[in-house]
Parts: structure tokens; C-alpha cells; sequence
């Protein structure tokens, strides 16, 4: 016998997916991000640094109702991805995956950013002095070096993604089947009288999924080195 009914594979099949598609989505993005936050010097950093990191300090229900200020079918690029493009993400598990990608993103910048600036520039120097273009350089000695982070930083954030709850059910709503993730099941659940079976299944698979990719990132970001910095600013 299964220990889980069908209906509950569907959450967890569901919040696994709007998960692993946040992390993937927003991975080139948080790694640029944090490319240019820890090598780069340009007017207005501070401030940028400061955004990057605000979904982690406003209450999550506020990151949402900006979302849905934006990406809303009123909002500026909501109507502009419907007209265009024809894709609604309100209400939607796309829209799901967008806000877990957003308050996830401040975890996968920082685990990258300290990677990043744990790099020796001295083995990338060498490596343009023995005539390795600045591509291959990156290729071959900056992305290597920074995999630790950029792994802790996937794993950290599809924890996130996988605990994501305000932002969510403001921004798509508790839709069973579509953007019904555990955290949003496990609350509904807590709504209905004799549900306490239903709620722990939930919160136990919610702890293990949480605990794992934890340990997994800490186990990850003891391999980034954290002497022996040669880092250097561009302009």
C-alpha cells in the first residue's frame, strides 16, 4: 500500500516540479548576478546588491502582491507576455515557479558571489598570459572553481523553492492540481478538522526534502576555499 494517496503524489510531484523549474530558470541569471557583484565595480552596486537580497527581509505576501502588481493581467509585463506571446502565469504553475525563483534568488547569489570571490585571479592571469582568451579562461579555470558555490547555490535554493509559501498563494492562489505546492496543501489541510493525518505525511516529506538538500549544500560549500583570495575588481 502506498503511503501516500494519489492526490498527494500530485503535491509533491508538483511542488518537485515548480521547484527543480525555478532553480533551472533562474540559475544563468543568479550566476551573472553574482559574477558582477563580486567582480565588477559600477555605479549603483550597492543598490542592486540591496534588491537582490530584499525578498529575503519583506514579508514574502508583499514580494507576491508585487508580482502580481507586474505579471497580473492589468500589470505591465503580464500583459505584455499575454499580447505577445499569449502566456498568462497568474493562476498558473508557471507563476508558481516564477515566485519561488524570486525569493530563492538572494540564497543562489550569495553561495555564487562567495564562490566567486574565492577564486585564486592569479591562475586565471596565468592562464591569459599563456594565451587563453578570456572565454576559455572562464570556461576552464572560473567556472570550475566556482562549482562548488553554484551547486550549494541550486541546492540552497531548491530547498527555497520547495518551503515557498507567501509570495505563492498571493501571487497564483491555492489551485489544487496547478499552483497547489506542499507548504500552501499542508496549510489548507490544517483548515479542516480530523486533516492531522494528511498534515503530517506532508510536513514529514516538506522536513526530509528541506533536510537533505541542507546538508547536501553544506557538504558542498566546505569544498569552496575560503583562503588564499587573489580577487580582483573590473571596470
Amino acid at each position: 500500500m502506498s503511503f501516500f494517496t494519489p492526490e498527494e503524489w500530485t503535491i509533491i510531484g508538483l511542488s518537485l516540479r515548480i521547484s527543480l523549474v525555478a532553480v533551472f530558470a533562474m540559475l544563468p541569471f543568479a550566476f551573472a548576478l553574482a559574477w558582477m557583484l563580486a567582480r565588477w565595480r559600477f555605479p549603483g552596486k550597492l543598490l542592486l546588491d540591496a534588491l537582490i537580497h530584499l525578498p529575503l527581509v519583506v514579508p514574502p505576501v508583499v514580494t507576491g502582491w508585487l508580482l502580481l502588481l507586474l505579471f497580473g493581467a492589468q500589470g505591465p509585463i503580464g500583459r505584455w507576455l499575454e499580447s505577445w506571446f499569449g502566456i498568462t502565469l497568474l493562476f498558473r504553475w508557471t507563476g508558481a515557479a516564477l515566485a519561488a525563483a524570486i525569493m530563492a534568488l538572494p540564497l543562489m547569489v550569495r553561495a555564487m558571489r562567495l564562490s566567486i570571490e574565492a577564486i585564486d585571479t592569479r591562475l586565471e592571469q596565468a592562464a591569459r598570459t599563456l594565451g587563453a582568451s578570456d572565454m576559455r579562461t572562464f570556461l576552464t579555470i572560473s567556472l570550475p572553481l566556482a562549482r562548488p558555490g553554484l551547486l550549494a547555490g541550486a541546492i540552497l535554493a531548491f530547498a527555497r523553492c520547495m518551503g515557498e509559501f507567501g509570495a505563492t498563494i498571493t501571487f497564483v492562489s491555492n489551485i489544487p492540481g496547478e499552483t497547489q505546492t506542499l507548504p500552501i496543501a499542508i496549510y489548507a489541510a490544517m483548515q479542516v478538522p480530523g486533516s492531522e493525518a494528511l498534515v503530517t505525511r506532508l510536513a514529514l516529506i516538506s522536513l526530509a526534502l528541506s533536510l537533505s538538500a541542507l546538508v547536501a549544500a553544506e557538504l558542498l560549500a566546505r569544498r569552496i576555499p575560503t583562503g588564499g583570495r587573489g580577487h580582483a575588481d573590473r571596470h
